[in-house]
């Protein structure tokens, strides 16, 4: 698990600029994304050694300028609840403004780490002029340029001391697969759960905590033994409304971080929606195992859309990485559940699996040498050696003479023969090309 900061702040402040400049890579900060549309809202980030997820709030706020201040009161409450740390990015250019003072009440009030960040400073009168914001009541500041990127280090350096430590997991030796259940407000997901283990008990809870974090239910029937994360059961706050893209997204990164597989239940009625892929790229992203579950499929007519089209749309979505399985159920009927379960136990045993290096060495060694990377500049590049590396999620290196040249052409050329042979199904893998 790492800890989640959120950046708050009203429109044009340079959320969005500074956001990408935490996740982008440079030699300490890593997770740069490909595909910026379709996950420009969250990203890892690391420094000094701690990991931790940034969420941009800015990304979620739509609609005219009337209803903006509304949005953004909701967008704070939110990250003042769920977020472990709250970044607030104001401009040095407009100074103090009504939208401001009405945000720093509201962090005024909370017991979080809250960090103050004076944006647009990139020159000495800049640097005086930011004094007025000490009026925030909100102590200390720290000043920085989103765009020149001056000052990026010592804010980076603040959020790393203000996370809170956390908790010490112990890693303990065979311990239950854990499968969250994630996906967009109102697409099935409490009625799976509840299918699942046969009696509602995923409508409230009032559990103190449960606001935060998932639910864990030791689910044990039909032969299946694993731990349900669940985030359809964390009581829904009165303020937040359920269609709120930027809450379903909080939910999601706290359960995802902390499972083995996720699910991901989709409405068949509403089709692979924007957030449908937000949460599959997060999940892709955290390398954990998918099976991605189409629900409400006995309410689709089914001469307009066969199965087949419709998986066939899903997959075009998630390319390039479509080794997912897709299984259409219904909760309501209870149709195809038990396959649901026994896909998502098969996909974490998938995450699991070891090969060893000779055997490795034994089967992809040859089709290399049958299909070697192009020549470049009439260099030849010659793979000589392959292994498993050692870690939780499947990971490979090639040995090169020249791996800087291998393209991602090939890389994913590698990938797909290496999926031909061994079964990664609902498992994203990488693949690195090193030094021999």
């Amino acid at each position: 698990m790492s800890n989640i900061v959120a950046i708050v702040g009203r429109p044009n402040v340079g959320k969005s600029t500074f956001f990408n400049r935490l996740i982008q890579k440079r030699e300490a900060i890593v997770d740069s994304v490909s595909g910026v549309t379709r996950d420009r809202n969250y990203g890892k980030s690391e420094w000094n050694g701690k990991e931790f997820s940034v969420i941009d709030t800015g990304g979620y706020i739509k609609g005219s300028d009337d209803i903006f201040e509304g949005e953004i009161r909701k967008q704070v409450e939110l990250a003042i609840d769920e977020a472990d740390a709250i970044v607030f990015l104001v401009d040095v250019e407009e100074g103090i403004t009504p939208m401001d003072n009405e945000v720093a009440k509201l962090l005024r009030k909370v017991t979080k780490p809250v960090l103050l960040v004076v944006n647009k400073v990139d020159n000495a009168k800049r640097e005086q002029d930011a004094f007025e914001f000490y009026n925030l009541g909100l102590g200390e500041y720290v000043t920085m340029s989103g765009m020149s990127g001056s000052g990026t280090g010592e804010v980076l350096d603040k959020i790393v001391e203000i996370l809170p430590e956390l908790p010490e997991v112990e890693e303990v030796k065979d311990e239950l697969p854990r499968f969250a259940v994630v996906g967009r407000p109102n697409a099935g997901k409490s009625s799976f759960i509840n299918a699942l283990i046969g009696e509602d008990r995923f409508v409230v809870t009032d559990i103190a905590g449960t606001t935060r974090d998932a639910i864990d239910t030791k689910y044990n029937r039909f032969g299946f033994e694993f731990n349900l994360v669940d985030t359809a059961g964390i009581r829904r706050k009165a303020k937040v409304k359920d269609d709120l893209e930027f809450y379903s997204v909080m939910r999601s990164v706290r359960a995802i971080e902390h499972a083995d597989v996720c699910i991901l239940v989709i409405d068949a009625t509403r089709g692979f929606e924007g957030q449908d892929q937000n949460i599959f790229w997060l999940a892709e992203k955290n390398r954990k195992g998918i099976v991605i579950l189409v629900n409400k499929w006995d309410l689709v007519e089914k001469d307009t859309m066969t199965s087949h089209d419709y998986e066939k749309k899903i997959r075009e979505e998630i390319a390039p990485f479509t080794d997912v399985p897709i299984l259409f159920v219904s909760a309501l009927t209870k149709q195809r559940l038990l396959k649901a379960l026994e896909t998502a136990v098969e996909v974490y045993e998938n995450r699991k699996q070891r090969i060893s290096t000779s055997k490795f060495n034994e089967t992809m060694l040859p089709i290399i040498e049958h299909n070697p990377p192009p020549a470049i500049k009439g260099k030849y590049i010659k793979i000589k050696y392959c292994m498993q590396l050692p870690t939780p999620v499947p990971q490979f290196v090639f040995f090169a003479n020249l791996p800087q040249y291998i393209k991602d052409p090939y890389k994913r050329y590698v990938e797909n023969k290496l999926r031909e042979i061994y079964n990664f199904e609902g498992v994203p893998i990488e693949i690195y090309f090193r030094q021999k």
